[in-house]
């Protein structure tokens, strides 16, 4: 197993209500949406969200026999079970998507939107995805891209330093990254997946567009746009369709738990706790929500 990574923790946050509601960002939830529905399979045996937060995309879980809602955050996965109330095909689990408990093959499926510019070690984590996924599976990613017209207007006018034409990751903030797009293709091509379609996305993140044009019509005319991501990424999101190599098979009947720690198998939680025979750890349920926050 991996050794722990730094995990950006929105333990407790205010996420919700500081970034997305009433935060003028109705057009970026649109867009993304556009986005989702073109690459995302409407329908499908069991489907992972990496990331889910508090649940902002419920709405692409409905044709899944069952759905898995990860998130380092348990704060944030109680608002999303708040929010999305007692539907027997949801689980959630509180873990580090570098360890996470889950048997190989157990996913036709999986979404990841706003999660990637917080990953550190993206070689780490697109193994732990290639493992948890079954061949032909697919793995619709969103990730926050370096190449983009703002940030190459202002590095031509020595506004900023780090070129955005350099393929290393750069971390803008702690813990925050962007990435080039043909480094992130490499990496996923690293770890087993081939890039079927990209789409390009928040072509009109601009304030004062915002304000003076409706959030649905920005959003209509940036789908109009999504595809030519198919021939240059010029925006600052992008979205991939990667679908993992190997002969399609389905994803296991059975959710199966493994051990985060050791890998191990884990039987059926009894009262509570899910034990691991092999190391001898114990991973709680609490309130509904499988805890494997590795400390």
């Amino acid at each position: 197993m991996d050794e722990p990574r730094r995990v950006c923790d929105y333990e407790d946050s205010s996420y919700r209500t500081d970034f997305w509601e009433g935060q003028g960002r109705e057009y970026e939830d649109l867009a993304e949406r556009l986005a989702l529905r073109r690459l995302l399979p409407p329908a499908g045996r069991r489907l992972i969200d990496v990331g889910a937060g508090f649940g902002r995309l419920s709405s692409f879980y409905q044709g899944y026999e069952q759905v898995v809602l990860l998130d380092y955050s348990t704060s944030l996965l109680r608002q999303a079970r708040d929010r999305l109330g007692s539907d027997p095909r949801l689980v959630y689990v509180a873990a580090s998507f570098y360890a996470m408990p889950f048997a190989a093959g157990a996913f036709d499926a999986a979404m990841m939107v706003r999660v990637m510019h917080h990953v550190e070690d993206v070689p780490s984590f697109l193994r732990q995805m290639g493992h948890i996924l079954t061949p032909g599976g697919t793995y619709v990613l969103e990730f926050a891209s370096k190449r983009h017209v703002k940030s190459i207007l202002r590095w031509l006018l020595r506004r900023q330093r780090w070129s955005p034409f350099s393929p290393e990751p750069y971390e803008f903030v702690d813990m925050n990254f962007d990435f080039h797009p043909a480094w992130m293709q490499a990496r996923l091509a690293d770890a087993g997946f081939h890039v079927k379609q990209r789409l390009t996305v928040s072509h009109f993140r601009l304030p004062l567009l915002k304000r003076l044009v409706p959030a649905r019509a920005l959003a209509a005319a940036d789908g109009l746009l999504q595809p030519t991501g198919a021939w240059w990424q010029l925006t600052p999101s992008v979205f991939c369709q990667a679908i993992l190599d190997g002969p399609p098979a389905p994803a296991s009947s059975e959710l199966i738990f493994r051990c985060p720690a050791c890998g191990g198998p884990l039987p059926d939680s009894t009262a509570g706790v899910l034990n691991c025979n092999q190391c001898g750890r114990a991973w709680p349920v609490q309130d509904g929500i499988y805890n494997f926050k590795v400390g």
